[in-house]
């Protein structure tokens, strides 16, 4: 499990571990952390030119001590010090013993053009609001510089909380970020800022609960369904689709495509587009009666390619059994039905449909991803998979949120969505819980969708089709 923590918890887990160790160990540590990391960015060290973006901060002094360390090995180090009357003292000193030099933003511009490297230590994880005015030409100049970017701890720029990033930032190629990753560096847009990302263990001792958390192969693998020797189509489970519409026939095919791949036992399908899912899948149990005469099932999808048909919808929620809302669903699902369900409830907006929802902007939810998918699990109750480039899970009673670590951009096509939800669907009628079957939905969605891509465009079928792979992937690590 790959986990993040808030500002506050870093700091506070800093401050005990510094009290415990002689003065200047921890940025010590730190900085051997960064000056590895750079150095292995460099490939040759001796001979290289190096520059460090210098703010007021301990990132500052972090990225002094470590270009001291390169200087050691014969780097020729010049740090442009963006405020040189709040340097950090000890880091200036060490630098300049190692023989490194210094100097004011006056012509740094043209040392970041020749630069090999250049490591950005501007502002700490407790900036906010993007770049101060003095900072941007900086972190222009090494956008456009052949040098690689190294960011100390997060880029200068972003939201270490929230992923935001409101103003200039840094764009890194690497971040050697300490003790644990800050949400931010898993978070669209923030995330596309970082680049790679190294995490240096520095020794903190961090609560039980993380503020985010990434599941990996092997967590998704201990959550996966498996049937047991005595197990029958029934005792899987059995997930409803109540999707499609003469409209959007395809919306159900891809729906069913998805859940028949995600460990029900079988799938049961009521909409219009009966006809075509047949056509497709032989094996699913079709009924044109709506839901309540469709037979029993441990879980329903409702929505995607629904068009205008909120009885069906209204009908799905009305039943006692985990259900799974997309698409169309979103928008003719009745709040107040959605927040006095009993049984879990799991919603699949994309940023689009969660703006809707909230009655704010798109740009507000795809600049502010973290508070809108937790705004929207409060407002209904329910658990939310918000979708995007980084996909969140957030549940209604708080706590955790979990982060997507899978995907690729040529997920953005029609229908991707509609294998998504089925995938889902299935996996709650296997009997896992909300914000589980959303966590391995999109990350078997996500690998699944790398896996038919392979660097080419493709379709939501290749996505279904994709995820045995997937599944098989993780199981086997």
């Amino acid at each position: 499990m790959r986990t993040a923590y808030s500002v506050e918890t870093v700091r506070t887990a800093e401050r005990e571990l510094m009290a415990r160790l002689p003065d200047g160990a921890l940025m010590q540590r730190a900085a051997a952390g960064l000056a590895a990391a750079c150095a292995d960015v460099l490939g040759r060290v001796y001979g290289s030119r190096v520059v460090l973006l210098v703010g007021s901060g301990d990132n500052g002094g972090d990225a002094l001590y470590a270009g001291a360390r390169l200087a050691r090995r014969g780097a020729g180090v010049s740090a442009v010090l963006l405020a040189p009357e709040r340097a950090h003292g000890g880091g200036l000193a060490a630098l300049r013993r190692a023989g490194g030099r210094t100097t004011g933003t006056d012509g740094a511009e043209g040392l970041i053009a020749r630069a090999d490297l250049v490591v950005d230590g501007i502002v700490g994880i407790g900036g906010k609001g993007g770049l101060r005015p003095e900072a941007v030409p900086l972190a222009d100049a090494a956008g456009r510089a052949r040098a690689a970017v190294v960011a100390v701890d997060l880029p200068s720029g972003v939201d270490a909380d929230t992923g935001e990033v409101r103003g200039a930032a840094v764009r890194a190629d690497l971040t050697v970020t300490f003790g644990t990753h800050k949400p931010g560096l898993l978070i669209d847009p923030a995330r596309e800022y970082a680049g790679s990302v190294r995490l240096v263990d520095i020794g903190l001792s961090l609560p039980e609960e993380p503020e985010l958390e990434a599941l990996q192969h092997a967590d998704v693998a201990r959550l996966l369904p498996v049937p047991a020797v005595e197990s029958d189509k029934y005792r899987r489970g059995v997930v409803g689709i109540a999707a499609g519409s003469s409209r959007y026939p395809g919306a159900a095919v891809l729906a069913v495509a998805g859940a028949l791949r995600g460990g029900a036992g079988a799938v049961r399908y009521v909409g219009p587009a009966g006809q075509a899912v047949i056509a497709r899948f032989p094996e699913t149990l079709v009924s044109d009666g709506g839901p309540k005469h469709a037979g029993r099932v441990q879980a329903w999808v409702v929505g995607p390619g629904a068009g205008d048909d909120a009885a069906t919808v209204a009908e799905v929620l009305a039943t006692d059994v985990p259900v799974l809302i997309d698409a169309d669903g979103l928008r003719l699902a009745e709040a107040s039905a959605v927040r006095g369900r009993r049984a879990p409830t799991l919603m699949t907006p994309h940023a689009g449909e969660a703006a809707a929802l909230l009655g704010v902007e798109r740009g507000e939810v795809e600049d502010g991803r973290l508070a809108a998918v937790r705004e929207l699990a409060g407002r209904y109750g329910a658990t939310v998979l918000l979708k995007g480039s980084t996909t969140l899970i957030a549940s209604s009673g708080g706590g955790v949120v979990r982060v997507n670590p899978t995907g690729t951009s040529w997920l953005a096509t029609a229908g991707s969505g509609d294998v998504l939800s089925g995938l889902g669907g299935s996996l709650l009628a296997a009997g896992l819980s909300a914000v589980d079957a959303a966590s391995v939905a999109a990350y078997l969605h996500g690998l699944a969708g790398r896996f038919a891509a392979d660097g080419a465009p493709m379709g939501a079928h290749d996505v279904a089709e994709g995820i045995a792979g997937a599944w098989r992937s993780v199981v086997r690590g």
